[in-house]
């Protein structure tokens, strides 16, 4: 075959990328290092520009040129990556952007050393450099360091995307979120408030005297949830192994051990599908509380939420009334809670109870009641999905709100309620459309659980049960004997997206997995 001649834009990126080349090979020839060095005593952008004193510039302004003047203006050193560039001639005038903001910085042949100067005459946009020197503001009223020195940090010989406008192809901006986050400030702000938010977490855990632990991410068996795990295989010990799909039967085996009160903030890996609230790779904060119940960790659900919340309001400059799209959900409100029976005849108009009515319903409309081998899928997984269906779409996205008692076929790890055993103990906390949180009484009886683990009924897949194998070392923990607990997990993603107004996981996953590129 042939080959194809490059594009008009391709070979216009490529003459750009030359040039690029040709001034950071031109800054070599001077003896420059474009690559930069290391340097000491760096100021962030913001708090450069926070130094600024307008007394000392007026008087500089007024006296400046006076003999035996002491210039008072505050000196700092800041570095950023070149946004802007407009270069006069004699003065070039550049914005730099860092992780706290933009700052201009102006170049002057004349105040700046002339190596700096050289160095400045070969910056290109998306170029980082170092730069040192006196803060004053223009007649424009604009804070500026008016440049004694200039470094290079780094020389990028890739042009910037569309004009500084920042990325619009949504998928590329996931791809290359290393350029995403230098021209899309929000970008940065939102990663930074997720950072806040598990800082949050991390704090308010402590405080309650939660120990935080390290449980293994490769299992031997997969458990702790109903998913399709991911599988590998270790050469070494030549056995299959399997990433975690949840940490809950480690940190149950710590209570076991005499540890009261555990928790992790997790990465759990599933097996699964794409969408605007999933990832295949996720993290959760999974705590358990020896002599607690669900409503113990109910509690705690909301608290962890409600500090979060606070803490996003306070950078933000807000209070805990925060936008979510077109929703805004106060978080200091106290927490609704509503009964899944209750849900469930609300939308259908028949008690759940009746699983005949449910599976002739279901088949009205058109949801599965057999699995992909032909096998009918149980009486309570029916149930479950004319739920999901139809009666989630009825909790007030705005309302933070728990759904309780679960039916108990479904809730394989939990205890079952004293007054109703065909109920759990579980309550599921949804804010904005989603699910955020499970809360359980967990199950400590290890004759019940190994009944569970023996007798789960076939889900929706025609490969996927609750439990596939059954975890013999687990229930030999609960023989030694598990104290009753209360155990929760917390979607810390759908939580950050929540309360950074998000609209999908991928924008709070700092490298969401995509499907292969075709370029």
């Amino acid at each position: 075959m042939s080959e194809q001649p490059p594009s008009e834009a391709s070979q216009s990126v490529h003459e750009l990328e030359l040039q690029r080349r040709a001034n950071r090979d031109e800054a070599l020839g001077l003896g420059l290092r474009p690559y930069g060095d290391r340097v000491d005593g760096l100021v962030a952008l913001a708090e450069a520009a926070s130094l600024y004193d307008a007394a000392a510039d007026e008087d500089h302004q007024k006296n400046g040129k006076a003999e035996g003047f002491v210039d008072r203006r505050p000196s700092v050193k800041v570095a950023g990556r070149v946004m802007l560039l407009r270069d006069n001639g004699k003065l070039l005038w550049m914005n730099l952007r860092d992780e706290t903001g933009d700052l201009q910085v102006a170049v002057s042949k004349r105040d700046c050393d002339a190596t700096g100067f050289s160095l400045a005459k070969l910056t290109d946009l998306g170029d980082i450099v170092v730069a040192g020197g006196r803060l004053m503001k223009t007649r424009t009223g604009e804070v500026t360091v008016w440049c004694e020195t200039m470094g290079s940090g780094a020389k990028c010989l890739v042009p910037p995307p569309e004009k500084h406008a920042g990325l619009q192809d949504v998928e590329l901006r996931y791809r290359q979120r290393y350029i995403d986050m230098w021209s899309n400030p929000e970008t940065v702000r939102v990663f930074k408030l997720r950072s806040e938010i598990i800082g949050a977490l991390r704090a308010e855990m402590a405080r309650r005297g939660y120990t935080e632990v390290e449980t293994p991410m490769l299992q031997a068996q997969a458990g702790g949830a109903a998913a399709r795990p991911f599988a590998t295989h270790m050469n070494a010990l030549d056995m299959d192994l399997y990433l975690r799909i949840a940490p809950e039967l480690y940190l149950k085996r710590l209570l076991v051990g005499g540890l009261s009160k555990v928790f992790e903030i997790n990465r759990n890996f599933r097996n699964e599908g794409l969408d605007k609230q999933h990832n295949p790779e996720f993290t959760m904060l999974e705590a358990y509380c020896a002599f607690g119940d669900v409503e113990t960790v109910m509690e705690l659900t909301e608290s962890l939420v409600r500090v979060c919340a606070q803490r996003v309001g306070e950078l933000s400059g807000g209070g805990t009334a925060l936008a979510f799209g077109d929703l805004t959900i106060d978080y200091e409100k106290a927490f609704r809670r509503t009964a899944y029976g209750e849900l469930f005849e609300r939308a259908l108009g028949f008690d759940m109870a009746d699983t005949g009515r449910a599976r002739d319903e279901a088949k009205r409309r058109n949801i599965r009641t057999s699995n992909d081998k032909g096998e009918e899928i149980d009486d309570a997984f029916v149930v479950n999905e004319l739920f999901e269906a139809f009666a989630e779409p009825l909790i007030d996205p705005s309302e933070p709100t728990f759904i309780t008692h679960y039916p108990a076929a479904i809730s394989p790890l939990t205890r079952a309620n004293v007054d109703n055993p065909l109920l759990s103990d579980r309550a599921d906390l949804f804010i904005g459309g989603m699910e955020i949180a499970p809360n359980y009484t967990e199950l400590n009886d290890p004759d019940v659980q190994a009944e569970r683990f023996r007798s789960q009924l076939v889900g929706i897949a025609d490969d996927e049960a609750t439990f596939r194998t059954f975890d013999e070392d687990f229930v030999r923990a609960l023989r030694v004997g598990m104290p009753p607990a209360g155990g929760m997990g917390l979607g810390v993603d759908r939580l950050a997206m929540l309360l950074t107004d998000q609209r999908t996981i991928r924008d709070v996953i700092l490298f969401p997995l995509l499907r292969r590129s075709s370029v």
